[in-house]
């Protein structure tokens, strides 16, 4: 179970505006994520990470549907990297570059948990293939 975790407002300045009406809440997905206050530093990595990607997405012109798709399965990447930090001690020491990599592959992403729908999960592998191609430029 989740505990309240004690947040700061997360001033969004340093992200572009265009960035802002795409993802109005991405300064507090660090916070959404987060079991405990350590996870609020982890958290803004992830969220550093996941920028260049996010912007990237917004200069291929997509249709807005598929942005939205996109942010969203974003969002839950980070839920899954945070979720995975916690349960296991070995995936916490690891960087959030190095966990990344791992859990975004050429085939998709990670199986969600809890589980959810096929569709969603391949709605989900579809984004985290997208990823993969971005950080793996050919």
């Amino acid at each position: 179970m989740r505990r309240k975790v004690e947040t700061e407002v997360i001033v969004s300045s340093d992200i572009p505006a265009q960035l802002l009406r795409y993802c109005p809440d991405l300064a507090q997905w660090p916070a959404k994520w987060a079991y405990d206050d350590p996870d609020l530093v982890v958290g803004e990595r992830i969220v550093q990470y996941f920028t260049p990607f996010l912007l990237d997405l917004l200069e291929q012109k997509l249709a807005p549907k598929t942005l939205r798709k996109h942010r969203d399965n974003m969002w839950l990447l980070g839920g899954e990297v945070i979720r995975q930090r916690y349960e296991s001690a070995a995936t916490a020491k690891k960087s959030i570059d190095a966990l990344i990599h791992e859990m975004v592959e050429e085939d998709g992403g990670p199986f969600m948990l809890p589980r959810v729908s096929e569709d969603e999960q391949e709605s989900f592998d579809a984004t985290c293939r997208k990823y993969y191609r971005f950080l793996h430029p050919k």
